[in-house]
């Protein structure tokens, strides 16, 4: 069956566009949706609808690809001072679920309702797989959530206890994948992915949105996000991209990643391997050595001027040690951004004077 044009597919590196809903292009590259934001080009302003916080990020129904199907009232994330960071951190991790990944999910699971979906699958180290579990629960689908063995108890429970299967893979996050692949190809469920499927990144793209309605269209000097496969980073240049498109903002955010060291290959070719070198066990969300979309999130970072850098254990357990002391009750990954922007701020990257905007991602009542 033919797809709506909002939810026609291409191909990111090929080209080829795609009429039928598929998980990867044929060359094995992800997809992305075909339509863009062209038609809010020629607007003086945001509509008025964009003011109304009853209806969540779904106020900024013109930039997503289908309507609410599936929601539980998520979005519009606090966005709060942090004199101790002199930042402005949001606070994504308040969502249903706690943490950003909800975004994606209530878009990928209304593509899954507009498509007649029956059952879900997906790969994660914790939060995504609740965020996809829970709003599969919502639209009254079955899901399948492959995560490693070792994932936190606390976010097992949370997927387990949506009446999704849970499905522990042994070994690396990178094995963990290939096993929920191989489950994809071998069967007849739908891959909602928040690497693979463009439904999530739309949804991520909302961050963008809210930081810039928050700020009475402005967008902040800069924006420093944990970076793993680039959910939250690509769905907020793709945002912030839009945004200034419209000329809805008048600049793009220089974009500036924080990634685990042992897990960082952005940071690497970036900057080489001795820059990513070390060892980070404790942001156990972005351990991704083969991020599925890289070649975006290096062109993203070139086209605002941003960066990456590589954390060890040891800066995140002092930063999540700071954040708890300050208020911010999060979980460990959550603490490499703000960590980082102490180094972005010492290199120079960042000065003294930057507007600058940190989400934490993930909370801490789930660890």
């Amino acid at each position: 069956m033919p797809l709506p044009p909002t939810l026609e597919l291409v191909c990111s590196v090929c080209e080829e566009t795609h009429d039928g809903w598929t998980w990867r292009c044929d060359c094995g590259a992800p997809l992305d949706f075909a339509s863009s934001s062209a038609k809010h080009r020629k607007r003086t302003a945001p509509p008025a609808s964009w003011a109304d916080t009853r209806a969540g990020l779904w106020a900024f129904r013109d930039f997503l690809p289908v309507g609410p199907h599936v929601t539980l009232g998520e979005g519009l994330t606090p966005l709060v001072d942090a004199p101790e960071w002199d930042a402005a951190f949001k606070l994504e991790y308040v969502f249903p679920t706690g943490s950003f990944k909800d975004r994606g999910a209530t878009v990928t699971l209304s593509v899954a309702a507009e498509l007649g979906v029956d059952r879900v699958v997906e790969d994660s180290s914790g939060n995504a797989g609740a965020a996809i579990a829970t709003y599969a629960a919502r639209a009254g689908l079955d899901a399948e959530i492959y995560v490693p063995a070792s994932v936190k108890p606390g976010k097992r429970r949370a997927i387990e206890r949506t009446g999704a299967t849970v499905v522990p893979i042994e070994g690396s996050r990178e094995d963990v994948t290939a096993a929920c692949v191989a489950a994809v190809d071998a069967g007849d469920a739908w891959y909602a992915s928040h690497a693979w499927n463009p439904a999530f990144f739309a949804g991520t793209a909302t961050f963008a949105y809210e930081v810039c309605a928050q700020r009475d269209w402005t967008a902040p000097d800069a924006v420093v996000t944990p970076l793993g496969h680039g959910t939250l980073f690509l769905g907020a240049y793709r945002g912030f991209r839009d945004l200034y498109d419209a000329g809805w903002i008048e600049s793009m955010p220089r974009l500036l990643g924080a990634q685990a060291a042992g897990s960082a290959p952005i940071t690497a070719e970036l900057h080489g391997e001795a820059a990513a070198a070390g060892e980070n066990d404790v942001a156990d969300g972005i351990q991704i050595r083969e991020p599925v979309r890289k070649s975006q999130i290096l062109a993203a970072i070139d086209d605002t001027g941003g960066d990456a850098v590589a954390l060890p254990s040891r800066a995140v357990e002092r930063e999540l040690d700071r954040l708890h002391s300050e208020g911010f009750y999060v979980e460990p990954t959550c603490a490499v951004a703000p960590a980082a922007l102490d180094v972005y701020r010492e290199r120079g990257v960042v000065a003294a004077d930057d507007d600058v905007v940190v989400p934490l991602t993930g909370s801490g009542l789930k660890t």
